[in-house]
């Protein structure tokens, strides 16, 4: 069952509860907009299938879509879509494109990254909201980089059964290496700078209510 997140659940399990302002990528808090927009007309999670963002194919490249199977803490997350600047990322260029996908998660990046990330993909799963998170990385000449994830999540009354990411590595020094990026180098362990779940200014009023204008920010 979906619940709907409280503030002591995500101080218990180090997320800060947020409101979609805290997104910084004008490219994803676009993404988030439309997720939100769906989530407020539906009174409910959109399906993966009503979700079409504009200019969806210039965004390809930087998502990821994961089916989810199983619940809970013992749930997986199955990649059915990993866009090509991710695979640069991931280091995993030396992979056939056509084994990129239809694997799970744990099994692409690892047990040492997956333990790293998987708390972003669980509570996207337990609380039915977005989670998003930044951690500060080094690329291979030592630029700090930031790295940047929104999670959708997507389903039905009851269940969650995908989830969508986006990412984003931008940095204030101008021009970086993507290329092993969040790669398992052992000297460049992505340090956790924001780690939130958006929960807040989601739905307003009653049921019947439209959509207001101040859930959108840009």
């Amino acid at each position: 069952m979906i619940e709907h997140l409280t503030s002591p659940w995500t101080a218990a399990v180090g997320f800060q509860s947020a409101s979609p302002a805290i997104v910084k990528s004008v490219k994803q808090l676009d993404l988030l907009n439309i997720w939100l927009r769906a989530f407020a007309r539906l009174r409910a999670l959109p399906r993966l299938e009503d979700y079409k963002p504009d200019r969806i194919a210039d965004e390809l490249p930087d998502l990821m879509t994961f089916e989810v199977v199983g619940e809970g803490e013992h749930a997986r997350f199955f990649i059915t879509h990993e866009g090509t600047r991710l695979t640069s990322v991931y280091g995993s260029e030396h992979i056939q494109p056509d084994k990129r996908i239809n694997r799970y998660l744990d099994d692409a990046v690892g047990p040492v990254r997956y333990r790293r990330i998987v708390p972003f993909y669980r509570a996207c799963l337990a609380t039915g909201r977005p989670t998003y998170s930044i951690s500060m990385v080094r690329d291979a000449d030592g630029k700090e980089v930031s790295y940047e994830r929104l999670l959708l999540p997507f389903g039905g009354a009851t269940a969650i059964d995908h989830i969508v990411g986006s990412y984003k590595a931008i940095s204030i020094e101008g021009g970086f290496k993507i290329r092993d990026l969040m790669g398992a180098r052992a000297d460049n362990e992505p340090v956790s700078v924001i780690s939130a779940v958006i929960d807040r200014e989601i739905v307003r009023g009653n049921p019947s209510d439209r959509i207001a204008d101040d859930l959108e920010f840009s």
